[in-house]
């Protein structure tokens, strides 16, 4: 085989599989067939995991300087994140094209080739690996790998290649979207309702640029065939706020329909789907990306772990039964907040009784953890502790042995597992001796949370490299059935 994985699409999902697949040890490259990036940003910004994800790879910092929302929102009814335990602040006004200028650079440091202008037309797949055609600047050619994943976008040819169904809702409208400078507006970060079921949104990114996004039912429902006129799009803006933008220009346009699809099976024999091209949303507070880079997470350490020989393909399961159910959540969320998003007055009823609901608490915290992230449970990990099929708090602090502190996010910065230990007296550790080649043991203290209503953490925990809890202590599940679930079989030791 030449690669052991190929990556169709080198946006934010398909870069960040790649490196988490490079990290597991994997052999990959990645194909994407624009010739260069688009530079354009759809998603502004991402979830509060999602910022977890990259700190947990020591990436987040690298991007700069970036703002977090103050207040999270469903279908624009809104709720304060300042009441709530935990903080599910995502990060907000960044551009799409600086987190995948981010991943690109960390690619290079991973010596991840990114191959552009080369476009997937065919595969064939057998019983060990699957061969890719692919039209490139020097005509026809073909590639070979152990698995082929699809993170080609809506439209994904690797999906339609594979024969893989997408079920959800045909485009009813239009929407326009542009950055655009030489201009002053009203800020309107969450929409701003339009008589007659319209909305529209204008935020400042900086540096003298705003993004303007217009749903307006007159639009076509099926526009993403051609790119919008300036001029079309400030004629839109005019018609809906009364206001002239024509005096500004764009850096770019774009025209958008509202219809969705899921895939009906993330996994197709050495084939998979991550992103877009499993989940297909019209654009809406960054779910979709952020949907999809949690996909990469989730896959890029499993697939790895397959296609080096360190699992069984069973582990693969995993990744359809784990987020296939969050695709459906996506879909039914972006259903959810459409219909309140872009309804005409008669949802106001609806409207006014959600901000009650919004009011108390328990709600706010449940659809905070819906759009954050932070909600999400794998039900594939057993065990009676509450953290277990949670994510561990990157932010959770450990006192080491030899004085320092170090957080969860730092440990998890190789993409290994971690084994946690905070009570030496029963030893997991050493039940954990026969995965060292896959699994870190660290040892030490938890630092008490200074926040209230902060969880119990496990005298032990097995975190895996997407840092959720598979096995914790207490919790009567057991250690070695946990790390040969998730890790494989153990090592076997030469002598023994």
């Amino acid at each position: 085989m030449d690669t052991r994985v190929i990556v169709v699409g080198a946006g934010p999902v398909g870069l960040m599989l790649a490196g988490e697949l490079r990290l597991g040890g994997a052999d990959v490259t990645v194909y994407d067939k624009l010739p260069a990036p688009s530079g354009e940003s759809r998603a502004l910004g991402f979830t509060k995991r999602v910022a977890e994800i990259l700190d947990q790879r020591g990436l987040l910092a690298r991007l700069g300087e970036f703002r977090r929302g103050q207040r999270g929102h469903f279908g624009g009814v809104g709720f304060d994140l300042s009441t709530l335990d935990e903080s599910h602040h995502g990060v907000l006004g960044l551009p799409q094209s600086r987190t995948e200028q981010l991943l690109t650079d960390w690619l290079a440091e991973l010596g991840v080739t990114v191959r552009r202008g080369h476009e997937a037309v065919a595969f064939t797949e057998a019983a060990d690996g699957v061969e890719l055609v692919l039209d490139g600047p020097d005509g026809r050619h073909q590639d070979t790998a152990s698995y082929l994943v699809g993170c080609d976008g809506p439209d994904s040819t690797v999906r339609a290649l594979a024969g893989i169904a997408a079920q959800g809702w045909e485009s009813t409208r239009g929407m326009y979207m542009a950055d655009v400078t030489g201009i002053e507006l009203r800020q309107r970060p969450t929409g701003e309702h339009v008589p007659g079921g319209n909305m529209i949104l204008s935020v400042s990114l900086g540096d003298g640029y705003y993004r303007v996004l217009i749903h307006d039912r007159s639009l076509p429902p099926h526009p993403e065939s051609t790119t919008p006129s300036f001029t079309e799009v400030a004629d839109a803006w005019q018609r809906m706020t009364g206001e002239s933008i024509h005096h500004g220009s764009a850096r770019w346009t774009a025209a958008f329909g509202n219809g969705a699809g899921l895939a009906a099976t993330y996994r197709h024999g050495r084939v998979l789907l991550a992103g877009d091209a499993a989940h297909a949303t019209p654009p809406l507070a960054g779910w979709g990306l952020s949907t999809g880079i949690q996909d990469a997470v989730n896959l890029g350490w499993k697939l790895a772990a397959v296609a080096t020989g360190r699992a069984s393909e069973s582990l693969l399961d995993t990744y359809h039964a784990e987020r296939h159910p969050l695709g459906e959540q996506l879909l039914r969320n972006t259903h959810a907040a459409t219909a309140l998003y872009l309804s005409d007055e008669e949802m106001d009823p609806l409207r006014a009784v959600m901000r009650e609901l919004m009011d108390d608490k328990g709600a706010a915290e449940h659809f905070a953890g819906m759009v954050s992230g932070l909600g999400v449970h794998y039900a594939t990990c057993p065990g009676e502790h509450p953290l277990v099929g949670r994510r561990l708090s990157p932010d959770h602090a450990l006192d080491l042995p030899d004085g320092r502190r170090t957080r969860v996010a730092e440990l998890l910065r190789p993409g290994r597992g971690v084994l946690v230990v905070t009570d030496v007296t029963d030893g997991p550790q050493d039940r954990a001796a026969a995965w060292s080649d896959r699994v870190d043991v660290v040892t030490g203290t938890w630092v008490p949370a200074d926040t209230p209503g902060a969880p119990q953490l496990p005298a032990a925990a097995l975190v895996r490299p997407d840092g959720y809890v598979a096995w914790a202590e207490p919790g009567g599940a057991d250690l070695t059935a946990a790390l040969e679930n998730w890790f494989g079989p153990a090592r076997v030791t030469a002598g023994i």
